[in-house]
């Protein structure tokens, strides 16, 4: 005998429907989508020039696409380090624990901006981005 799935409400939502927040890293945040116990779907955006603050997760890990923009992607995970250019159709992963920081191109004509699923979802507490040491000085608030 099968087990049902826990139903879920169907969600749509536009980036406009919901007022941009601020990540504990500076970025500005469209929360959109929550699937409860599993993942959480958002917009992150940079104007150009920024650059967040570093920080890791205590407990959820996130995989990003870029959409717009163009920038930079610094993560460390233990004695792996890297920096990856960021480009409209690239996807990362922060993995759990990654120390990682962004920035957009000082040059771009619009934000950068990312579609990220966060894996379990958001879980709104102060606790959750841990602040860490990166390659740039952030320009954000």
């Amino acid at each position: 005998m099968s087990s049902q799935p826990v139903q879920q409400p169907f969600r749509t939502t536009e980036i406009g429907d919901t007022p941009a927040v601020t990540a504990p890293d500076g970025a500005r945040v469209h929360p959109l989508l929550v699937l409860e116990g599993q993942g959480s779907l958002a917009v992150f955006e940079l104007d150009p020039g920024e650059v967040t603050r570093a920080v890791s997760h205590a407990t959820v890990q996130e995989l990003w696409q870029v959409t717009a923009g163009g920038g930079e992607l610094w993560r460390r995970q233990g004695d792996r380090e890297e920096t990856v250019r960021l480009a409209p159709g690239t996807a990362v992963s922060i993995p759990l624990g990654t120390a990682f920081q962004f920035r957009s191109d000082p040059d771009g004509d619009g934000p950068l901006r990312i579609a990220a699923v966060t894996l379990p979802p958001w879980p709104g507490t102060d606790t959750e981005a841990r602040s860490e040491d990166g390659p740039w000085k952030a320009t954000v608030r």
